[in-house]
């Protein structure tokens, strides 16, 4: 890991925030944490607590992913909810731009059974997926009222599809056998709407760290939005099933079905409508990402040769959301 000497601003107002909070204690240097694909994030200890910053990009706007300070009123919101989502406590807050906060380490995992390594055992895998789907069903209970929830305007089916689909459309048809059959057929049927939830956006078990069986914290909130219930689901369910990632995914025993994680996170309440709309939803909005992502390597503006091995689970994501819808 590298040391934060690039932004040695962003490291002195940190550490000196963080003296104050734990006067005498000593101050480590910040951290580069790997994986991260948005904003900059590190990790930095004082004595004995460790914590995880998050800041604006010198010279970036804070708009989109990078508005940290977003991130840091979701996190403070549902640290104070009725309905208790694990999240990282909020411990420090900088609105002067470049604007950073801090958090709470979480200590556990974040791993996608299907897709990463290393692999978990297929029981555990198994138990943190019904888990995290109570964990969805109450992060769905979340007062939208509640201050620091301010959000646009609700997102909807339509307006789901209508974003996605230019996003799939930006792909070269090439690389989206079916793709516009599949827009047409969602188009012809958009379910009407349910009343506005929070939404986390990338709802999945590699954005939640668990500890064993239990869900410790869920993480990477820069896409939170409130809207349609059933947005947050289409996309969580996708990850169920490793045949929906051919040459990506692999087989792990015994992981809940779709149906199974749906009871999980339903409880006692009633049936959701229009779920397969949504279920094809979440498919074709993976496979856009992917054709976004494969057309920038080969235009040559994100090198990444690993893209090469996307175009058969972006060809299956689009073939089974037609079989879906039937």
């Amino acid at each position: 890991m590298s040391t934060a000497t690039q932004v040695p601003e962003l490291s002195v107002r940190v550490r000196d925030r963080l003296a104050r909070r734990h006067p005498g204690a000593l101050i480590g240097e910040l951290t580069v944490l790997p994986g991260g694909h948005s904003g900059l994030t590190y990790s930095v200890t004082a004595g004995d607590h460790r914590y995880v910053v998050k800041a604006v990009p010198p010279g970036q706007r804070p708009v989109g992913r990078n508005d940290v300070l977003r991130q840091a009123r979701v996190l403070g919101a549902l640290a104070g909810a009725v309905e208790q989502v694990p999240v990282p406590g909020v411990v420090a807050v900088d609105e002067t731009q470049p604007a950073w906060f801090a958090m709470d380490f979480a200590v556990g995992e974040a791993v996608e059974p299907v897709l990463d390594e290393p692999e978990v055992p297929a029981a555990t895998a198994r138990a943190r997926m019904l888990e995290i789907a109570s964990v969805l069903r109450r992060l769905h209970a979340t007062d939208t009222r509640t201050p620091g929830l301010d959000a646009p305007e609700p997102l909807d089916a339509a307006g789901e599809l209508e974003r996605w689909s230019r996003t799939l459309h930006a792909v070269p048809p090439e690389l989206r056998p079916g793709g516009e059959e599949l827009l047409a057929r969602l188009a012809a049927d958009v379910p009407g709407g349910m009343p506005p939830v929070l939404l986390h956006g990338d709802f999945r078990l590699g954005n939640v760290l668990c500890d064993g069986e239990r869900a410790v914290a869920v993480v990477d909130w820069e896409i939170w939005s409130v809207g349609d219930p059933r947005i947050d689901l289409g996309w969580f369910l996708l990850f169920a099933d490793h045949r929906n990632f051919p040459q990506l995914g692999h087989a792990v025993p015994g992981l809940p079905s779709e149906a199974e994680l749906l009871d999980a996170y339903l409880g006692d309440r009633p049936a959701l409508p229009a779920m397969d709309w949504f279920r094809a939803l979440g498919r074709m909005k993976m496979a856009a990402i992917m054709g976004h992502n494969l057309r920038r390597h080969r235009e040559g503006k994100h090198h990444d040769p690993d893209q090469e091995r996307l175009p058969p689970t972006i060809a299956a994501m689009i073939r089974t959301a037609r079989d879906i819808l039937g």
